[in-house]
């Protein structure tokens, strides 16, 4: 068959019909480039014309064959079109948003917004690969965050960037593993919808921070811990924190209906966060940690004096608000998980304790 006669039937083929297997379209294009063009199956289960670019005839025609030998083994292209950016937000607005605790979608949307779409937003999601992700996190953990971000820049009086002078400003092993985990969780969710065939971030590892063996505090440091808050305000808190290992904001969130004395034990139902500039109880993080615990003697004692303590402090507060809350701010309302964090400062320095987090009390 001559050239010209099967240029003709390809002109007399039905618009939208899939062509057998082996065929294409190539040819050059206007800038010189060659683009080539096949139908291949969708993750819609459907068949759409999808094309590919080279710099040589040769090569558009090795990405057309791979194209529609994919398509042949079961392999779709992606359904739909969008950038990395466009399907991010609505994995947000339709999934996190949906199904996910605020704090949670308050993290990815940070991680979202500061980080995957200034670095792959603009690729198209059906086109990211393995590579492209890679050299994101790998430039992720090289790049100065103060250089990034325009810190130094910012200040009243620059003293590092903005002056040639890198401060170095490096994310942690901790929030690079986030960044890589949010992709990952993002592009999981296309391929249950459908959207692209496979997860390109599964096909990059990640290392894992190392943390400290043995975070959590000694005998010796915990009675430290005891002494320095017996006379605060909040120390039956810090007994809790020692006793029972309970999360800031399990703490934070407990209230006093949810307290037994008399049986000895409590429950955890709440958890006080921070979600979007407005404190909220939300479920504890897991649903084992929604539980119910027994109290030692120790505790049971310590949260009886804490509450002959917050009686007398409400009848010396005029504008005291009764939230039921078993450690709530001065003024009755919840507290805010900041300033705990500046008492934990001043009990740790007054117990030697160095640099230990509250949350080592967990430990």
């Amino acid at each position: 068959m001559t050239g010209a006669s099967a240029g003709g039937r390809s002109h007399t083929r039905r618009r939208g019909q899939k062509r057998a297997n082996g065929e294409g379209t190539i040819y050059q294009r206007k800038d010189g480039r060659w683009e080539g063009a096949a139908f291949v199956l969708t993750t819609a289960g459907t068949y759409r014309r999808a094309r590919v670019y080279a710099q040589t005839r040769d090569d558009a025609r090795k990405k057309v064959m791979k194209l529609i030998q994919q398509s042949d083994q079961g392999v779709p292209v992606a359904s739909v079109n969008w950038t990395v950016a466009e399907y991010l937000s609505y994995w947000l607005g339709q999934v996190v948003r949906e199904d996910r605790r605020p704090k949670t979608y308050q993290g990815y949307e940070g991680v979202v917004r500061l980080h995957l779409i200034p670095g792959l937003g603009s690729k198209r999601l059906g086109k990211l690969t393995a590579q492209d992700v890679r050299t994101f996190i790998t430039r992720t953990k090289q790049e100065c965050q103060c250089c990034k971000h325009g810190w130094d820049a910012q200040r009243d009086t620059q003293r590092c960037c903005a002056l040639g002078q890198c401060c170095d400003s490096r994310l942690s092993a901790r929030m690079v593993q986030f960044i890589h985990a949010v992709l990952r969780n993002a592009l999981e969710s296309a391929v249950r919808e459908e959207i692209i065939p496979r997860n390109v971030a599964k096909l990059v590892q990640v290392s894992t921070p190392r943390y400290k063996v043995n975070r959590g505090l000694t005998g010796q440091q915990a009675k430290a811990t005891m002494a320095a808050a017996a006379d605060h305000r909040l120390s039956a808190l810090y007994v809790l924190a020692l006793y029972l290992g309970l999360r800031r904001g399990e703490l934070l969130g407990l209230r006093w209906q949810d307290v037994d004395l008399e049986e000895g034990k409590l429950e955890v139902v709440n958890n006080l966060q921070r979600v979007g500039g407005a404190l909220r109880l939300v479920p504890p993080k897991t649903e084992d940690s929604a539980r119910t615990v027994p109290l030692p003697p120790m505790c049971v004692e310590a949260l009886r004096a804490h509450h002959q303590r917050q009686a007398a402090e409400r009848s010396e507060t005029p504008d005291w608000e009764d939230h039921g809350f078993v450690f709530p701010s001065r003024r009755g309302t919840p507290m805010e998980p900041d300033n705990l964090r500046r008492s934990w400062y001043q009990i740790r320095q007054a117990a030697g304790l160095g640099t230990a987090r509250f949350h080592d009390l967990r430990h």
